[in-house]
Order: C-alpha cells, then sequence, then structure tokens
C-alpha cells in the first residue's frame, strides 16, 4: 500500500498569502518525512484552497487568471508541486476555466460544482461544464488540460484527491491512498465473493489502523486539523497491481463482464465500514487511463461508458479519465455529465466526471497523451 497523496486544505482571502501557502507546504513535507521514515511510499503532498470565487471576489475573468498565474508561480516558489484552486460555483467563473487551464502550468487543478443533495441539479453549470471541457480539449495538446478539470457533484470539501478537492474552514490535512495492490492480494487468497470481502476488511483495517496512528501524532504535533482518509482504492499503473485483474481472479470473467457490478459493490461495502475516520470518496476509483488492466479491457471492448455509469450506481468516485472522441458535441458532454449529477443526487454520493475528449481521434482508435501519469488505450464510444 502506498500513500497516494497527503493535502493539506487552506482558506486564502488573497492570492498573496504566502505565509499560509508556505505553511502548508511545510505541513505537507514534514508529514511526508514522517511516513517515509517509516517505511512509507509517499507519492506526492499537495494543498488545495477554498473555492477561488470567495478570494478573487469583484474581479474581471482578465484579473482572476492574472490573480491565479501569480498564485501559480508563489507556490511553485514555495516549494508546492500541486495546488487545487477550490471547485467554480457559477456558470461564469465556470466560462473562466479554459483560459485558466492555458494560463497556468500542469501544477494548478480546479473542478466545478454541478449539483448537490440540497439544491439539486445546477442546470446552468452543467451546461457551462460542458463547454469548457469542450474547449479544454481543442485548445490544449491532445486534450491534455482535461486532466486538470473535473465536474463535481454533491462533493464535500476535504477531498484529498484532484481535481474534484477543495476546502473549507482552518487548515487540516487528509490522506489519500493507493491500495490496489491490497484487493489484489485479498482475493489472491479467496475461493468466493464474501471471503474477498472478509479478507479485504482484514487487510484494510489493519493498514488504516496504522496510518491513521501517525496521522494523528502527526496533528497533535503540529497543531493542526486531521481530517481523516480518502480510503477510495485508487489504481496503480503496475499491471501487477490493476484493479481489474484483481477482480478477474475471483474466477468470474474479465472485467466488465456479468459480476463486476457485484464485486464493485462488495468493495465499496468495505470501503463504507473501516474501523477508521474516513473523509473524501471513500468508494472505489476506476479511471480508465489510470489502470492498465483497466485500459486493457476497454481495448477489448469488455465495458463501455454506460457500464462505467452503472458501477458509479454502487462504487465510488464517477467517469474518471475517460478518452472519448474529439468530435463529440457539447450536448453529448452535457448529457454525461447529467448522468453523473443524478445518480450522485439520487443516491446521496460524491461523483465526479473527469472527461477526455482526444481532438481528431474516433471511437475505437488509441489515445496518444505521452503522460506519466495516463496509459493509452481506445477511446469510448458516446
Amino acid at each position: 500500500m502506498k500513500i497516494r497523496t497527503i493535502t493539506t486544505g487552506i482558506s486564502l482571502t488573497s492570492t498573496k498569502e504566502a505565509a499560509k501557502i508556505g505553511l502548508a507546504g511545510a505541513l505537507n513535507r514534514q508529514a511526508q518525512s514522517w511516513f517515509e521514515s517509516l517505511g512509507y511510499v509517499v507519492q506526492s503532498t499537495r494543498v488545495t484552497t477554498n473555492p477561488w470565487g470567495e478570494y478573487l471576489a469583484g474581479l474581471s475573468p482578465t484579473e482572476i487568471v492574472a490573480k491565479i498565474s501569480a498564485l501559480d508561480l508563489l507556490a511553485q516558489e514555495l516549494g508546492v508541486d500541486f495546488l487545487n484552486i477550490g471547485c467554480a460555483k457559477t456558470p461564469e467563473e465556470i466560462a473562466i476555466i479554459p483560459e485558466i487551464n492555458s494560463q497556468t502550468s500542469a501544477s494548478i487543478y480546479t473542478s466545478s460544482q454541478i449539483g448537490d443533495g440540497q439544491a439539486g441539479i445546477n442546470w446552468a453549470n452543467a451546461r457551462e461544464s460542458a463547454r469548457a471541457i469542450d474547449r479544454i480539449s481543442r485548445e490544449t495538446e491532445n486534450g491534455y488540460g482535461n486532466f486538470r478539470f473535473c465536474a463535481s457533484a454533491n462533493c464535500p470539501p476535504g477531498i484529498p484527491f484532484f481535481p474534484a478537492s477543495y476546502h473549507e474552514g482552518e487548515i487540516s490535512f487528509a490522506i489519500g491512498l493507493e491500495c490496489s495492490d491490497s484487493v489484489s492480494q485479498a482475493f489472491a487468497v479467496a475461493d468466493s465473493l464474501p471471503e474477498a470481502g472478509e479478507k479485504l476488511m482484514e487487510i484494510l483495517s489493519e493498514a488504516l489502523q496504522k496510518i491513521e496512528a501517525i496521522a494523528l501524532e502527526l496533528s497533535q504535533q503540529s497543531g493542526f486539523s486531521y481530517r481523516g482518509i480518502d480510503a477510495s482504492v485508487a489504481p496503480s499503473l503496475d499491471p501487477d497491481e490493476s484493479i481489474a485483474f484483481a477482480y478477474e481472479s475471483l474466477g468470474f470473467g474479465k472485467f466488465g463482464q456479468p459480476a463486476t457490478l457485484a464485486i464493485s459493490a462488495a468493495i465499496t461495502e468495505v470501503l463504507k465500514n473501516l474501523p477508521v475516520k474516513t473523509c473524501g470518496y471513500s468508494g472505489l476509483m476506476l479511471p480508465v487511463c489510470e489502470d492498465a488492466g483497466l485500459a486493457q479491457r476497454a481495448n477489448e471492448q469488455t465495458y463501455n461508458l454506460s457500464n462505467l455509469l452503472l458501477y458509479s450506481a454502487v462504487c465510488g468516485c464517477g467517469l474518471d479519465t475517460v478518452p472519448i472522441p474529439g468530435d463529440v458535441t457539447v450536448s453529448q458532454i452535457e448529457a454525461i455529465l447529467l448522468d453523473v449529477a443524478s445518480l450522485a443526487i439520487k443516491l446521496d454520493k460524491p461523483l465526479s466526471a473527469r472527461l477526455l475528449p482526444v481532438p481528431g481521434k474516433k471511437a475505437g482508435e488509441m489515445t496518444n497523451f505521452n503522460s506519466p501519469y495516463l496509459v493509452d488505450c481506445k477511446i469510448m464510444k458516446v
């Protein structure tokens, strides 16, 4: 098990609060050093802020982009590798996101809110988010800029994973894991799905309680609040740790074939009942381009976009790093976002959509992202 991220959240009132940003970066470095000294692999540390509209209120779009560009440089100077500027809450804010994306480095992430359980679906935000995804795809190489943006529904503050992350309140930190290897370990020695769930509960409970004990000690010594562990099963680029191949070790067939839904539900049931303080999604992640096995089965067309929506009803995080054709229309993107928002609100769970339209490519053709974070695979039909 690896620690995918230690994410510290801060609330800004302007983009010039170097001391607060530097404090968050220092806390991350202290936490990383502490965990690594105890034998853990920490893949990244990140800082997330309150929604950027709160600390850039009243400015013109041009001024907003300039301020965020300056914030990007400041964060880099202070040793912050990844910075999420929080979510956009209005169509006017969402409309600025493509320009923010093009004028900042790969370190800057953001999202939009397209609905929640109280207000329901935000139709205008969903439409504008679809326009933003379309524009970003056309204005960045291979559409890769959409890796730094997602549309989120019913997502609370405190998610340590990007791009859906945003913060509220006093400074605090949370931990996100990469634990698909734990699923592989549990399923490899199980003779049935119920037994697989029991073994996964044993393995994760023991591992996460150790991580939580360290985090609580860090919180006590630093004086900053510990928000919890996002226990989501985040995948690995290592084929030996693929979540798809772990599913298949149970003997029900390939990922996407019958029983995939049942296995997804069983994993999620474990994640929702762990004996630690959890936060964020704490669900099953199935990002198509971030898992070698998921990418391989996408190439074989054992599952599709509709299957992923179905699995979202019982598992984790929605649609993540899903490659779609470059000629997809704004209306088609909007329709997908509305489906995700409807599921999130109806089932009262956090879901997000990170869609990757690839310019010049059609369904069935291969992506060519040339990214250390993504596996190339065939583009899915919409």
